[in-house]
C-alpha cells in the first residue's frame, strides 16, 4: 500500500490511499468517487469511437470567454453525441482523456479541480504522477512530451496552483513543446469577486500559450478539449491552457452535445505550385553551391522521419551539418560531416563554416540570437552570394511567422519537413564527397586548429610510503581531479555502446553547455532534453522524471549543476515514491 498525504491546496487537502500494488515506474492514484463512475458506465459504450458533430450550437457561450490566438472557423453540422448524458463534467473529462489516447497525467489536486480528480481516481486508463510542486508537474510534462512526441498533460487547481504553471508554459512555448494544461477555477458565479484562490489565469497565460479558453458550460468540455489537443500539436507545437470552473466540472450534462473540434485538421499549408517552384529553386542553389552547409534545428527531431531525411540529404549532396542545441541528435555527431553545435557556445568550426558558406540550408531552425549573435555580421558569404544570384539562405520552416523574422531568406519553404524534404531530394544532384574536398579540407583544418577538447587537469604527486625514495615518488603522479568536460566525454563513450535508448536531460548553466559540447548525440539512440529558449534552472530533474515515464526501459540521466539542481531537488522524493528510476550526475 502506498499513500499520498496532505497534497491538497490549503483547506482542500485530502488523503488518497490504495491497496493496489506498486507499479514498476509509478503507481495509480486511488478512487474517490467509485460509485459515481460505476453508475455512468452505461453512458460510455461509445467511448472509443470517433465522433463527428457540429462545433457551434452550444448554449449562450459562443464566442468562448477568454479564448485567444486561434478563432475556430465555422463547420457544417455533422451530428450529436448522446454518450455523455448523465455524466458530470469531471467524468466527461475522464472520457475525453481516453478518446485523446492520454496514458499519463502530471499534476497536483486542490479544491477547485476536485470534481475532475473525483472522476479520474483509480482509473485503469491513466497513470498519475504527483510532484512536490506544480512547476515541476509542468516540467515533467515537458520531458514526457519531448521524449514521447505526445502532448504532456497537466492538471492543477486554481490560484497558486495555476500561477505555478506559468514558467513551464513559457518554457514549452519557447521550445515548441506540446503541452495541455487544465487549471481549476472558482465557480463562475464567484469570478471577479476576489474569491478564495481566484486568479485570472487566462490573462496571465495569454502571452505564454498558443491558445487558452475558459469553459463556462459543461456542454463545452468535449469540444474545448479536442481543440486544445489539436492546437497544441498542430504546426509548431506548443502549450495550451483550459480553465475549468468548479461548478462546470461538477455539473451534470442533460442533453446531447457536439464533440468534434471546430478547427481544421491541419494548420500547415498544403504543398502548392508556388511551394514546388521554391523547392526547385532551392535545389538549384544547393546543386551549384561551392561551400554549402546544413543548419538543423529542433524541427528535424519533431518532424516524422526528420533525422532520416536529414541524413539522406547530407549523404546525397555531401553536405556538412551543424545543429542547434535543441537539434542535437538530429544528425549523427560521430559522422565526419558533423560540425556539432553552433552558436555562442558552439564549436568554432561550426561558426566559421556558417560565416564562409555560400548556401545555408536551414531545416526546422529559427535563427535565434544565440546562433546569429550580431545579425549584421551573420553569414556574410551567403548574403553576398544571394546578391549575385549564386547562393543565399534557404529556410525550411513549419511556422510561417518564423520566416524572415530574423534573417531574410533567399528561398522559404513553409511546411513540415516530413512533407517538404521528400519533394526536395529528387531534385538534388548526387555529389560524391571527393567533389567537395576543397570545402571539407577547410573545415577539417578548422577542426584541427580549434578542437572541442576537455581541458588538461594538472597532476599532483601520488602519496607514497615513508620508506619510498624521494626519486621514485617524484616520478609518480596522478590527476588531482577530473574535469567536467572529461567526465561527460567518458559518459558519452560508455553510453554509446549500450543496447537501450539513452536520454540526457540537463538543468541550465555551464553544465548544460559542457553537455552540449562534449556529449555526442545520435537520435533516436541518444537524445537531449533541455530548456533552451527560456533557460529555466531546475528543469533537469523533473524533465528526467517525465522522460522516464515516457520510456521506462530507457537509461535517463540528468546532468545537472548544483545551483540548478537545488531548485527542484525535492522531486527526488517523487522519483522514489513512484519508483521512477532516473540517474543524476551532479557537476
Amino acid at each position: 500500500m502506498w499513500r499520498i498525504q496532505s497534497i491538497g491546496r490549503a483547506a482542500n487537502a485530502r488523503t488518497f490511499t490504495s491497496s493496489r500494488p506498486r507499479a514498476p515506474c509509478f503507481s495509480r492514484i486511488s478512487r474517490l468517487n467509485a460509485s459515481a463512475l460505476q453508475s455512468t458506465r452505461r453512458h460510455a459504450t461509445a467511448a472509443a469511437q470517433t465522433i463527428e458533430t457540429e462545433p457551434a450550437t452550444l448554449d449562450p457561450i459562443a464566442p468562448p470567454h477568454g479564448s485567444h490566438h486561434v478563432s475556430p472557423p465555422t463547420c457544417p453540422q455533422l451530428g450529436m453525441d448522446e454518450s455523455f448524458i448523465g455524466m458530470t463534467g469531471g467524468q466527461i473529462f475522464h472520457e475525453m482523456m481516453r478518446r485523446q489516447g492520454v496514458k499519463h497525467i502530471f499534476g497536483y489536486p486542490g479544491g477547485a479541480i476536485l470534481p475532475v480528480f473525483d472522476a479520474i481516481h483509480n482509473s485503469p486508463h491513466f497513470d498519475f504522477v504527483l510532484p512536490k510542486h506544480e512547476q515541476c508537474a509542468g516540467h515533467m510534462a515537458e520531458g514526457y512530451a519531448r521524449a514521447s512526441g505526445k502532448p504532456g498533460v497537466v492538471i492543477v487547481t486554481s490560484g497558486p496552483g495555476a500561477t505555478n504553471i506559468i514558467t513551464p508554459l513559457q518554457d514549452a512555448l519557447s521550445d515548441g513543446t506540446p503541452m495541455v494544461v487544465f487549471a481549476g477555477q472558482v465557480a463562475t458565479s464567484a469570478i471577479g469577486s476576489d474569491a478564495f484562490q481566484e486568479a485570472d489565469i487566462l490573462g496571465m497565460s495569454r502571452s505564454c500559450t498558443k491558445w487558452n479558453v475558459m469553459v463556462r458550460n459543461v456542454a463545452e468540455i468535449p469540444q474545448r478539449i479536442n481543440e486544445a489537443f489539436q492546437i497544441a500539436t498542430s504546426g509548431r507545437p506548443g502549450p495550451v491552457l483550459v480553465d475549468l470552473p468548479k461548478d462546470v466540472t461538477a455539473s451534470i450534462l442533460q442533453k446531447a452535445i457536439p464533440t468534434a473540434s471546430a478547427l481544421p485538421s491541419s494548420s500547415v499549408p498544403e504543398i502548392d505550385h508556388t511551394t514546388m517552384e521554391s523547392i526547385t529553386r532551392a535545389a538549384h542553389l544547393i546543386n551549384k553551391a561551392k561551400k554549402p552547409v546544413i543548419y538543423a534545428g529542433q524541427g528535424v527531431l519533431t518532424s516524422s522521419n526528420g533525422p532520416a531525411l536529414l541524413k539522406a540529404l547530407a549523404e546525397k549532396a555531401s553536405l556538412p551539418v551543424t545543429t542547434t542545441m535543441q537539434g542535437l541528435g538530429a544528425f549523427d555527431e560521430h559522422d565526419p560531416k558533423s560540425l556539432h553545435m553552433l552558436g555562442m557556445h558552439g564549436s568554432a568550426y561550426a561558426n566559421l563554416s556558417m560565416q564562409e558558406a555560400d548556401v545555408i540550408i536551414a531545416l526546422g531552425a529559427r535563427f535565434d540570437d544565440r546562433v546569429t549573435l550580431n545579425i549584421d555580421k551573420f553569414a556574410p558569404a551567403a548574403k553576398a552570394a544571394a546578391a549575385r544570384g549564386a547562393g543565399g539562405i534557404i529556410h525550411f520552416e513549419i511556422s510561417p511567422k518564423n520566416i524572415n523574422k530574423v534573417v531574410q531568406a533567399t528561398e522559404a519553404i513553409v511546411g513540415d519537413l516530413s512533407s517538404t524534404l521528400p519533394l526536395l531530394l529528387p531534385y538534388i544532384t548526387p555529389t560524391p564527397l571527393p567533389s567537395r574536398s576543397t570545402w571539407f579540407d577547410q573545415i577539417n583544418a578548422w577542426k584541427t586548429k580549434y578542437p572541442l577538447l576537455p581541458p588538461v587537469v594538472p597532476s599532483t604527486p601520488t602519496p607514497t610510503d615513508t620508506t619510498t625514495s624521494s626519486s621514485s615518488s617524484s616520478s609518480s603522479s596522478t590527476p588531482s581531479s577530473i574535469s567536467p568536460q572529461t567526465l561527460i566525454t567518458h559518459l558519452s563513450t560508455l553510453t554509446s555502446t549500450l543496447p537501450q535508448k539513452t536520454i540526457i536531460t540537463t538543468g541550465v548553466g555551464q553544465h548544460q553547455m559542457w553537455t552540449a559540447q562534449h556529449y555526442r548525440f545520435h537520435a533516436p539512440q541518444t537524445t537531449l532534453i533541455t530548456s533552451g529558449g527560456l533557460g529555466t534552472m531546475g528543469f533537469g530533474l523533473p524533465a528526467a522524471i517525465g522522460a522516464k515515464v515516457a520510456h521506462p526501459g530507457a537509461l535517463v540521466i540528468d546532468i545537472d549543476g548544483d545551483a540548478s539542481f537545488a531548485m527542484t531537488m525535492t522531486e527526488l522524493s517523487t522519483a522514489a515514491q513512484f519508483g521512477i528510476g532516473v540517474r543524476v550526475l551532479l557537476l
